[in-house]
């Protein structure tokens, strides 16, 4: 009798907890294959939320090819016209600057008729060797890497009249016979706003020397170029950073007019603070500092842009090619 009671018992507990179960929500009815309709079930869908239980909302994707809205677009930049004057202006202006050169510029010289010659030749057939007409009256930088000349000219080019030189300093390029030297690059290289120069913090190196120049010297970035590796005598080359800058003033200026650079361009530190304050090759420049505040910090803010400002820096060589000379201890060398 006690194991009927306890069977009876059980019973009636079995029922009571199965009536409560089916009185609850449809969350606690049995699980069935997935897309079993209601039909499966015998029961219809409840759509009263059970007790205790949140629903999240529908998720919603925004449309990502909304059309953008005119009003929230900025302004369209209004960048100047590189300046225009006319060819007798152009010499005018050229004549002022090249006064201003000889009592600034420390080295300064006017060179001979055939210097002069020679670097107006050789700077046209680069130009046109490397197709970039002339269109307005500019100032060109012309450098010859040549080891017995190393010295730049700065020339007038007139798009349909003879061009003009101004005159120029010594300078130092690439040398050869030392490991990691590259040879400069001939050909013609844009200042264009796609680099952004910079200028000299001063710092010494561990020898005491301060490569770029003293603190403030314009530094102008002519980009990656292709140059022929000076200590190599197969012709062998790789690529090298080419900057126009200036160099130790105290150890390393006076040494002008001779090959010792890396492969950039060291120019006298009078010079460097001439093109900077005239703007010689910065015409893009000046344009980019119209709506680029970063162009605008680097120039200079009491500059005097010439009118007949650049963009070019034209490398020649009026000698026979530059040769590379072995290093004869260039596996001993340490790297830089």
């Amino acid at each position: 009798m006690r194991d009927v009671s306890r069977l009876t018992r059980f019973a009636v507990l079995l029922c009571a907890s199965t009536t409560m179960v089916m009185g609850l929500s449809p969350l606690t009815a049995c699980a069935r294959p997935d897309g079993a309709g209601p039909e499966l079930s015998g029961h219809q869908p409840d759509t009263t939320p059970s007790l205790g239980v949140s629903v999240p909302p529908p998720a919603s994707n925004p449309p990502t090819d909304t059309p953008p809205r005119p009003d929230l677009a900025p302004p369209p930049l209004d960048i100047p016209d590189l300046p225009v004057v006319s060819d007798e202006a152009a010499r005018e202006e050229a004549s002022r600057l090249a006064v201003l050169m000889k009592h600034n510029i420390k080295g300064f010289s006017t060179y001979t008729p055939e210097r002069r010659r020679a670097f107006l030749t050789l700077a046209k057939e680069q130009v046109t060797q490397a197709n970039m007409p002339i269109s307005r009256p500019q100032l060109i930088m012309v450098v010859d890497r040549n080891e017995q000349i190393q010295h730049l000219d700065y020339v007038l080019a007139l798009p349909d009249a003879p061009w003009e030189s101004l005159g120029g300093t010594p300078v130092s390029t690439g040398t050869t016979g030392r490991k990691y030297y590259y040879i400069t690059p001939i050909g013609v290289f844009q200042n264009t706003a796609d680099r952004l120069g910079y200028r000299a913090e001063g710092t010494k190196n561990k020898n005491g020397i301060r490569g770029i120049g003293a603190k403030g010297s314009r530094v102008w970035d002519m980009g990656w170029q292709t140059a022929m590796k000076g200590w190599l005598p197969r012709h062998e080359t790789g690529q090298i950073r080419l900057e126009i800058h200036a160099t130790d003033p105290q150890f390393l200026e006076w040494r002008l007019g001779h090959p010792a650079s890396e492969g950039c361009i060291r120019i006298p530190a009078t010079m460097n603070k001439f093109m900077d304050h005239y703007g010689l090759i910065d015409a893009l420049y000046e344009q980019a500092a119209s709506y680029d505040p970063r162009f605008q910090a680097l120039l200079p803010k009491d500059r005097q842009p010439t009118p007949i400002a650049g963009d070019l820096v034209v490398v020649v060589d009026s000698g026979p090619l530059t040769e590379p000379k072995i290093d004869p201890i260039a596996d001993k060398r340490p790297l830089p």
